[in-house]
């Protein structure tokens, strides 16, 4: 409501289909025909809720849409409407009925943000208001074309040379930590970042500076965001879980 944008949640459960993310088609007898019954996935903002309830085939089924935006019924492939997004959340705790993760679904996700326990304060503020029914009316603050005109204006941040070395540095030493003097880390990392995690963290580190009012990029914005960049991708050893 507040971003003026179609939202959908897909509940995920071990029983689960991708048809039941991506739609399916569907036998017409009264036309002896098939027509596409598009799912959840047609939508500006998808909410994939503890996502690691569902096995891998059907996580893998955000795959193409996270990457490309488009989403394969069939025969045919559709657009998704711009602006698309998608959220997951994963409940850390529960160890029975889970599934981890492939790589290269963890890969697609911008930022991993790991959420912990509320203040005392925001707690109270909390049950209250949800015992009291007190919540305020949420107003819209911004339009789907308001969006797309900031994504252009991101664009035009200005990320200096020095400061694009500086974030292919952070990411090689993530898979050479040796060449930057870091061989104590190195028997903990069993696979560093991907490509995609260069790309990432190039994006944010503008969208970071644009928010903070900035017409730049310096390494501040990185350090801001590397952690939520970069904490999802790094492949631990055995021995880094371990300890």
């Amino acid at each position: 409501k507040a971003l003026g944008l179609s939202f959908k949640r897909a509940q995920f459960t071990p029983d689960l289909l991708p048809s039941d993310i991506l739609g399916a088609e569907i036998y017409d007898p009264k036309n002896t025909s098939f027509k596409i019954k598009k799912g959840p996935i047609f939508t500006n903002l998808l909410l994939a809720d503890e996502i690691n309830r569902a096995p891998a085939k059907v996580q893998s089924a955000l795959l193409e849409v996270m990457q490309e935006h488009q989403v394969t019924i069939g025969d045919q492939s559709f657009k998704i409407k711009e602006p698309f997004f998608v959220m997951a959340t994963q409940n850390p705790v529960e160890q029975e009925g889970v599934y981890q993760l492939p790589e290269a679904q963890l890969d697609r996700f911008m930022m991993k943000l790991v959420v912990g326990y509320n203040t005392k304060e925001e707690e109270h503020k909390m049950v209250k208001r949800v015992a009291n029914k007190t919540f305020g009316t949420i107003k819209a603050v911004i339009t789907a074309k308001d969006l797309m005109e900031i994504k252009k204006e991101v664009l035009d941040i200005h990320i200096d040379k020095e400061v694009e070395l500086y974030i292919i540095n952070l990411i090689d030493a993530t898979r050479n930590p040796e060449a930057y003097g870091l061989d104590n880390i190195k028997k903990y990392i069993q696979f560093g970042v991907s490509p995609r995690a260069s790309i990432d963290m190039y994006k944010a580190s503008r969208a970071i500076a644009y928010l903070k009012g900035q017409d730049y990029v310096s390494p501040i914005e990185i350090a801001y965001i590397a952690k939520e960049i970069l904490r999802h991708r790094i492949i631990l050893s055995y021995e880094a879980q371990a300890e």
